[in-house]
Parts: C-alpha cells; sequence; structure tokens
C-alpha cells in the first residue's frame, strides 16, 4: 500500500503512466534509422544528428549519453574510434566503437560546438556550462519519430539503446557479446531487454564462449 491512500489530497490525482504505453520500447529498423537522418540532415541540425548517431553506436542510457565529454571521444584533433564510458547505474566501465558514419557527424557538431575537452559534447539549452538533460532527449527522440511517421507511444530512448544491440543479436546470436557491450552485469537483463525467450537464450549462451 501506498500512502496515496490515506492523503485525501492525492485520492483525484492521476497517475502520470496514466493512457501512457510504459515497458519495453521497439528498436528502431535499419530503415527508420536511415529516414531519421535523412529528416535531420534536412533540417541542418548537426546536434541532433551527432546525438542520434552517438545513441545508436554507443548504446548507452540516456542518463550516460547526456554526460559524455569532448575528451571522452576526441584524441588529439581526432575522434576515437573507440569510447569508454563509465556508467551510472552500475558504476563500471562500458566501451563502444564509433564507426566512421557516426565520427564524421560527430566531427561537424563538435567544430560548431567548439569547446574544450572538459566541457559536455551535447550542452543544456539553458545553461550551456551543464549538460542537456535527460527529459530534454526524450523530447527529441519524440521530434524525430513523429517526424518519419512514426508513433511516440512505441518508441523512446530506449529504442537507440535497444537498436544496435538488437542487430548484433540477430546476426550471430552472440548473446553474451550483447551483454558486454550493454553494460549488464546479468544475462538475464539482456535476455529481457532483447524480449527473447528465456530457454533459447541460456542455450545460445551455454554455446558461446568469450
Amino acid at each position: 500500500m501506498g500512502y496515496s491512500q490515506f492523503d485525501p489530497a492525492m485520492q483525484d490525482r492521476t497517475a502520470w503512466n496514466a493512457g501512457k504505453k510504459v515497458g519495453t520500447k521497439r528498436p528502431f529498423t535499419q530503415k527508420q534509422i536511415w529516414s531519421i537522418r535523412f529528416f535531420l540532415d534536412r533540417e541542418g541540425r548537426l546536434r541532433d544528428r551527432a546525438l542520434f548517431d552517438l545513441a545508436i553506436d554507443s548504446k548507452l542510457r540516456g542518463c550516460d549519453l547526456v554526460k559524455i565529454r569532448i575528451g571522452d571521444l576526441v584524441a588529439g584533433e581526432d575522434i576515437r574510434t573507440r569510447a569508454i564510458v563509465i556508467q551510472q547505474k552500475t558504476g563500471k566501465p562500458v566501451q563502444f566503437e564509433l564507426t566512421s558514419d557516426v565520427r564524421a557527424s560527430l566531427a561537424s557538431w563538435l567544430e560548431r560546438r567548439g569547446g574544450t575537452t572538459d566541457d559536455h559534447v551535447f550542452p543544456s539549452r539553458i545553461n550551456h556550462a551543464r549538460h542537456m538533460s535527460t527529459r530534454q532527449y526524450a523530447r527529441l527522440v519524440d521530434e524525430w519519430v513523429t517526424a518519419i511517421g512514426l508513433r511516440r507511444e512505441d518508441y523512446g530512448t530506449h529504442s537507440l539503446r535497444r537498436t544496435n544491440a538488437s542487430m548484433i543479436y540477430k546476426a550471430p546470436g552472440n548473446l553474451r557479446a550483447v551483454q558486454i557491450l550493454l553494460g549488464h552485469t546479468k544475462i538475464e537483463n539482456t535476455v529481457r531487454y532483447l524480449g527473447i525467450d528465456i530457454e533459447d537464450a541460456l542455450l545460445l549462451a551455454e554455446r558461446t564462449e568469450i
């Protein structure tokens, strides 16, 4: 039981998730990824294109993605091919690769953004000394999704985190590889995250050696 049952002021308050679809969000398909990229390029939104690309490649939670600093991605004058971020949720490092297309979009954004290695890659629109909020990130994802004709109820920030992981899993069926890339401490978490059958997942895990 919650305290709201005994608080008259809470009796008529609508639950935050009333009428909303909560739970696992769909990953994006290749076609949807390129549709969003085309939309962002057409609108000249360098920051959003870099944010979208980095979210797909890094597979990071939103709270970790928005806190990335320029020094995490840049070595000298070049964008790193691999980066490491300490996860807020687990306190453990997770490594990810940055593909050539993503490095190009990041380079274009950082050239316009400027700043030092200690600055956040995606600053807050209110206070440039701080990073973009996860709420602002979520609003942007909603905007991208609706721009290409998708239902925002079906997609969210976790869609970007799940997209690359789902593709990697479907290609070789290497569940443990996906577990490492997502930074999950337990393989059961990866199973639930991908939405696959537990028996199939455990069978794959037994067949996979790292």
